[in-house]
């Protein structure tokens, strides 16, 4: 049964029978999280890396932004039976995609606040495919672990 993630969206599950995809990842990361012991999934599709930006909408939703949604996704995860320490954690996105100049660099910024986010908290990334020019869509089977990326009629699995 497909769960879909929206842009600026969270869900979790602890179905094995789930698998939770997201679409159109550009300059947006999209964060997988899976506990195989407890078989509980989490994924996140988030916009933009900071909510300092517009802290009223990072209350609202705070799944928008970066330092905000990722540990809203951990504790959501947390919260329905997974362990930090059995987490395998996957990241795909962060494309360079309609600036031309480079002026934004939305996709990296998104990637770098993830980045320090998890090395401050003792994170690891198991597989990442990240940056680039390309459009992403993933998704995480919480019964298997499988997490697959497919962009430009292709689907690798990492």
């Amino acid at each position: 049964m497909d769960r879909v993630v929206d842009i600026a969206d969270i869900k979790v599950t602890k179905d094995p029978r789930s698998t939770l995809i997201t679409y159109s990842l550009g300059s947006c990361i999209g964060v997988a999280i899976w506990d195989p012991v407890n078989h509980v999934g989490g994924m996140l599709h988030y916009m933009l890396p900071e909510s300092s930006i517009s802290p009223d909408k990072a209350k609202a939703n705070p799944a928008m932004f970066a330092d905000t949604g990722i540990p809203t996704l951990f504790r959501s995860v947390y919260k329905i039976g997974a362990q930090k320490n059995n987490l395998v954690v996957k990241v795909a996105g962060g494309s360079h995609l309609l600036d031309d100049n480079g002026m934004f660099n939305i996709g990296k910024r998104n990637y770098v606040t993830l980045r320090k986010l998890f090395w401050k908290n003792k994170i690891m990334i198991d597989a990442e495919q990240v940056g680039g020019s390309i459009s992403r869509t993933i998704r995480l089977n919480v019964g298997t672990g499988r997490f697959t990326i497919h962009s430009r009629g292709q689907e690798t699995e990492l």
